[in-house]
């Protein structure tokens, strides 16, 4: 097997994880496809298992014959489209004697047994292939006619050393990893409970729940294009399924095909029960399980049905074809028809959670009230039930409308219930029309805000609009906050590709790299996000995005790559993007422990903030404090705070800092950092600062207010 110096050197590094897999040192083959059209001889049944340590072989293989006949054998083995093994050999010979083979009798047969294998053949084998996951390799048997010299039969069969990245675990871990973001949004979020603010999924120092499924949502997509992925990344890609929506659910799925069958769906092959019976072969002879005789063959480029040889009934008589998004759910045991249903019934099984969860929380908080001390913080969740569903919904949507648009013009495209499609299309357009109103809404605002207060960081001061409209522009610095904008274009976009493309996958790839280029050339001009880590968190993981369709061109049938160049890559990817996942996992974990030991800083700011009052309220025209205490930060640190969003409508230095100027003696001026700085002053919270401190009214102070500009 001759592999290039980095393929051997990937591959090596793959199979030396221990915990990649627990089968032993075997080879074995799974399922089978023919190789030759109108065999004579029919084989309907080809298994080995050869086991290293022991060096033995057990087998068996049966078919049919329409005559008696001797014939020879020759096994060659494939692995990564190398030929690594061919053996040639009589069944009639003293060291390959087959009793049931010598002849080949005529009608049904069937031989089986064991043999030892020379040590001369089991060390042409390489110790890579019993420790490589999702081994893509290949047995092929031809039968030749002794009399005629002509081949009678042939037939392939995929080699598996019984490893693969598709494991349960990892699924497992990656919906723990995206449950633990979500629990970190809601602390975050609780912690402004008191202030009255929305969810403050930006505001932690880790990634957010958004973030961390947007990236489990792209390495799902990363699987479902319509080129040729090596074995090892399709099963990889597999286990993030669940981010978007596509989890395997027997009976979901038999209700599914009943609704279909209903509403003018084809159930003909295109049902849960024929899937489950199939295997699921790809067109280099790999397959996902055995449980047809001949299976279910998937071709990438080819989206056709075929029928062969006549034959009905189960998986075993037809040949399935099928590209992309197909292939994808399929491997799911989820027909293609059924992709947008389930992902529809999925999303609505979320929503009911998350309504009954807080109308739970709410019930609670009300017996609560009605029976114990209430907490003052808390009183506002008790009484915005409405506006915090509202808001968590719209959220939803907003981390899943990317992959909703996939889905939906699969269906319109794709799809065979008229039900299904108007259910698509309907649910395409009120996600839309969700977004573009607040969009609308927002924009509108600062127009506003623009030509009254010279910018637009009322959207972020004023309290009000932080509660109703924060979850899109909460992690932006002030002067971005538009950019959600492009961030919502980005994601319909690229739904559009991946589901419009759909059997072209040079189209759907160099889409997708235009795309994510674009978005990150976006991020590194603007640099948007208000908190340093969420800056560079962000740009990483798109600097990842664009990589990994990088590597997804290398897969392109156009191409002509091999398949060990494809292997090595597909082991890169999977490298790259298990780092960045398990990075995005410490991030969290770290933000989790920050959370537990480290005192809230909205709570202590807000505490600051109070004191500071109290202290002003306390002063006399003899208080010393009032010159020497007062601390008055630079005006050049005004100007750099002034442009991030702190806190939202608390803002650590707008209500930390207070300017007492009485030119006349009757009032007293509290100015914020973001006043002194654009010359606004007299804003809502100014001007309610300045009538909680009426009661200083008529103090002369000591410091003069131009000491801010030194």
């Amino acid at each position: 097997m001759r592999f290039t110096l980095f393929a051997q050197a990937a591959l090596f590094a793959l199979g030396s994880l221990p915990s990649l897999g627990l089968a032993g040192g075997t080879l074995s083959t799974k399922g089978l496809s023919s190789c030759q059209t109108d065999s004579e001889i029919e084989i309907q049944d080809l298994q080995f298992t050869y086991t290293r340590s022991t060096k033995e072989v057990v087998f068996n293989v049966a078919g049919t014959s329409p005559k008696e006949q001797n014939v020879t054998a020759s096994i060659t083995i494939y692995a990564y489209g190398n030929n690594i093994y061919s053996k040639e050999f009589d069944p009639c010979s003293p060291d390959y004697r087959m009793d049931q083979l010598c002849p080949v009798p005529k009608g049904p047969f069937s031989a089986g047994g064991s043999q030892q294998i020379p040590a001369s053949f089991a060390s042409q084998i390489p110790s890579l292939a019993f420790a490589v996951p999702d081994l893509d390799g290949q047995a092929e048997l031809k039968l030749t006619s002794k009399k005629s010299g002509d081949e009678v039969s042939c037939v392939q069969s995929e080699l598996s050393n019984g490893r693969s990245m598709q494991t349960k675990g990892v699924s497992y871990a990656a919906a723990g990893v995206a449950g633990a973001a979500f629990a970190m949004s809601g602390v975050s979020a609780a912690g402004f409970v008191g202030h009255g603010a929305g969810a403050a999924t930006g505001m932690g120092h880790g990634p957010g729940f958004a973030q961390v499924m947007g990236w489990f949502q792209t390495m799902a997509t990363s699987g479902m294009l319509s080129v040729n992925y090596p074995t090892i990344y399709r099963s990889f890609s597999k286990n993030f399924a669940f981010s978007t929506g596509l989890i395997p659910w027997g009976s979901m799925q038999q209700s599914i095909d009943s609704f279909r069958r209903t509403t003018g769906g084809n159930l003909t092959d295109n049902n849960y029960d024929f899937l489950r019976n199939a295997s699921v072969e790809f067109s280099n002879g790999s397959s996902s399980s055995s449980k047809a005789k001949r299976g279910v063959d998937m071709a990438i480029g080819v989206a056709d049905l075929v029928k062969r040889d006549g034959d009905s009934g189960d998986g075993g008589g037809f040949h399935h074809f099928v590209s992309g998004i197909e292939a994808y759910a399929e491997q799911l045991t989820i027909p293609q028809a059924n992709t947008f249903m389930t992902v529809l019934l999925i999303f609505a099984i979320v929503v009911a959670s998350i309504t009954v969860g807080i109308l739970l929380l709410k019930v609670i908080l009300e017996v609560w009230a009605m029976y114990g001390k209430f907490p003052e913080k808390l009183s506002n969740f008790r009484k915005d039930y409405w506006g915090l569903l509202g808001r968590t919904l719209t959220n939803l949507i907003l981390v899943l409308y990317g992959t909703w648009v996939l889905y939906c013009v699969y269906q319109l495209s794709s799809g065979d219930s008229w039900a299904a499609k108007l259910l698509a299309c309907a649910t395409l357009l009120i996600f839309t029309a969700v977004l573009l109103f607040f969009a609308f809404r927002i924009f509108l605002l600062a127009r506003k805000y623009q030509q009254t207060e010279g910018d637009a960081s009322s959207l972020f001061d004023d309290k009000d609009n932080w509660r109703k409209y924060s979850l899109f522009y909460d992690s932006y610095k002030k002067d971005c906050w538009w950019l959600f904008v492009p961030a919502i274009m980005y994601m319909f976009i690229k739904g559009c590709i991946i589901a419009g493309g759909n059997g072209h996958g040079l189209v759907q790839t160099a889409g997708q790299l235009i795309v994510e280029a674009l978005m990150l050339a976006l991020l590194l001009w603007y640099r948007p996000y208000v908190a340093k880590s969420h800056q560079w968190i962000s740009i990483t993981i798109q600097v990842v995005r664009v990589l990994s369709v990088i590597c997804v061109l290398i897969f392109v049938e156009e191409l002509g790559l091999s398949q060990t160049t494809k292997t090595a890559t597909g082991i890169v990817l999977i490298v790259i993007q298990s780092t960045l996942t398990g990075v995005l996992a410490i991030l969290i974990a770290t933000n989790a422990i920050m959370a537990c030991v480290r005192e809230n800083p909205h709570a202590r700011r807000k505490r600051e903030a109070e004191k500071m009052d109290r202290d002003i309220d306390d002063l006399t025209p003899l208080d010393a404090r009032q010159s020497l205490l007062m601390e008055n930060p630079p005006r050049k640190e005004y100007a750099e705070m002034a442009k991030f969003n702190h806190t939202g409508p608390y803002g650590p230095y707008k209500d930390q800092v207070h300017v007492r100027s009485s030119p006349r003696g009757s009032t007293d001026n509290l100015v914020g950092a973001g006043d002194l700085e654009s010359g606004h002053i007299g804003r809502s919270e100014s001007r309610q600062s300045r009538d909680s401190h009426s009661s200083v009214e008529g103090h002369e102070p000591t410091k003069p207010a131009s000491g801010l500009a030194k």
